[in-house]
């Protein structure tokens, strides 16, 4: 699949790194001279959140940059634009990208709040386009408000929600036209309010952010606003609460319908106060920071299964069932490298470096990664089998800091009916040092008896055929190795 992006600014930019990471292939046009630097940059800082985000394994996809317009558009299955909120404009760009998109691209409008009925009204076959509103940063969060005009097709709608979920976002369905959608009515709200706290001089931005960012927000990012208060009602849920604090919303607490002039003065201090508050750190670096805890929260709720941390787990599931990392099968005659990552910033210990807790994990994910490699995959863990690990022993050899890049070499040492033996070696990905050893047993069992039983095929097979392989290898330093010291008996 083709994609045409029609602006490559912060969502533009946001949008690539999102198609990118997720292997569809992307042609950017955007007349501005630094667009694709802007672009690139961008697409660094993506690569290097997926990295952290999932370690399922993905074809990244391709960017390529166009001078003009026709040429970006003329094999596009989608084209997302994602240019200035000016209606006369995106009228004007859609119009012609209509003369030169294949008669079946679906078109899409990244705009935040103008009416896709207005941006619509004016093409020769309005049913294809349609309103596909992303968040900053559009490769990392997966919300995604899709709104339809009053041309726009119910096939075009589920067309646009299937790719979007394809890529690992959550479409939402605005069943209802409307300025601003849902999402950013919300925003405006909150964000009238926050003018009037800094033109009153009643909080700073940073106090602003502080209000949000270590209280509400943090509920907000597995919640949202109606569950969070339901909870807020106690054992008699929402009732309650609307009951008790219903009455509160006739206080003259906020400014919903007003907003402050944003005059000279104001700009001024809410510049200045902003400049204080990134403590001399460029927007780049202030990006990485940003991605690095969202991937911490996405990661936390995945754990759990739970909001935005379940798209995440569904998708990774997806990415896993494929199976197509583009690199090709390995040379089955070596130890096979079938993970690859950076070390997450947030496994750190004190010292700065990868904790002795992580090191396990990262075995496991290099276990897991050989079991799919062998045909251990949903179909036949469905079948009521699998394997448990029994029995480990990690060497830790060397340190290694946050977001350096580090890869497992996995070595079969036996294979009989129900065990195998593994050994990884844990490398720098750079320079290839070796960071650390794990040595596992696992057992083949029956899931559903609790108990030991003989490798299914086709996992048998490729056992078999993976440690004859590796039979000609010799033994790696440190297998078989066991703790102890001098005189310990």
């Amino acid at each position: 699949m083709r994609v045409a992006l029609v602006g490559g600014g912060v969502i533009g930019g946001g949008w690539a790194g999102r198609l990118v990471e997720n292997g569809l292939d992307v042609v950017v046009f955007d007349p501005h001279p630094d667009a694709e630097r802007r672009v690139r940059e961008v697409l660094e800082n993506a690569e290097r959140a997926w990295k952290q985000l999932t370690y399922a394994p993905r074809r990244r996809g391709t960017v390529t940059f166009v001078g003009d317009l026709d040429e970006a558009v003329r094999h596009a299955d989608l084209v997302q634009e994602s240019v200035p909120e000016n209606v006369e404009l995106k009228r004007r760009l859609f119009a012609e990208i209509e003369k030169h998109a294949p008669a079946d691209a679906l078109f899409a409008s990244s705009t935040s709040g103008l009416l896709p009925s207005v941006l619509q009204a004016e093409l020769r076959n309005p049913e294809r386009f349609l309103v596909a509103h992303p968040f900053n940063p559009v490769y990392l969060l997966p919300l995604v408000e899709i709104v339809g005009g009053e041309s726009t097709s119910e096939q075009s709608i589920s067309r646009a929600s299937e790719l979007y979920e394809s890529i690992g976002m959550r479409p939402l369905r605005v069943r209802t036209e409307i300025d601003g959608f849902v999402a950013d009515r919300l925003l405006e709200a909150l964000w009238r309010e926050a003018l009037w706290l800094v033109e009153d001089d009643v909080a700073t931005v940073e106090e602003i952010d502080d209000a949000v960012r270590f209280g509400p927000g943090l509920r907000w990012a597995q919640m949202g606003t109606f569950l969070t208060y339901r909870i807020a009602g106690g054992e008699e849920g929402m009732h309650h609460f609307l009951e008790q604090f219903g009455p509160a919303l006739k206080w003259p607490w906020t400014k919903l319908m007003d907003v402050p002039e944003l005059d000279a003065e104001l700009i001024d201090r809410i510049a200045r106060q902003s400049d204080e508050q990134a403590r001399g750190l460029s927007v780049r670096e202030l990006e990485r920071i940003r991605d690095d805890n969202l991937v911490a929260i996405l990661q936390a709720l995945r754990a759990r299964t739970y909001a935005a941390g379940e798209v995440l787990h569904e998708h990774e599931t997806r990415l896993f069932a494929a199976g197509a990392d583009g690199r090709g099968e390995p040379d089955a005659r070596e130890p096979l490298r079938l993970h690859e990552t950076t070390v997450d910033p947030s496994s750190l210990d004190y010292n700065g470096h990868m904790t002795e807790s992580r090191y396990g994990v990262e075995f496991g994910y290099a276990t897991d990664a050989f079991l799919r490699h062998v045909g251990l995959d949903a179909q036949y863990l469905e079948s009521g089998h699998s394997a448990y690990t029994v029995e480990g022993h990690v060497r830790f050899l060397r340190e290694v800091a946050a977001l350096e890049p580090i890869a497992v070499d996995t070595q079969v040492l036996a294979v009989d009916g129900k065990r195998l033996h593994l050994f990884h070696s844990l490398r720098h990905g750079g320079s290839g040092e070796l960071l650390a050893t794990g040595e596992y047993m696992l057992l083949h069992v029956d899931t559903a008896e609790g108990r030991t039983c003989p490798w299914e095929e086709p996992v048998a097979s490729r056992l078999s055929e993976a440690a004859t392989a590796h039979a000609r290898l010799p033994l790696p330093e440190g297998a078989g190795r066991a703790v102890s010291m001098p005189g310990s008996g």
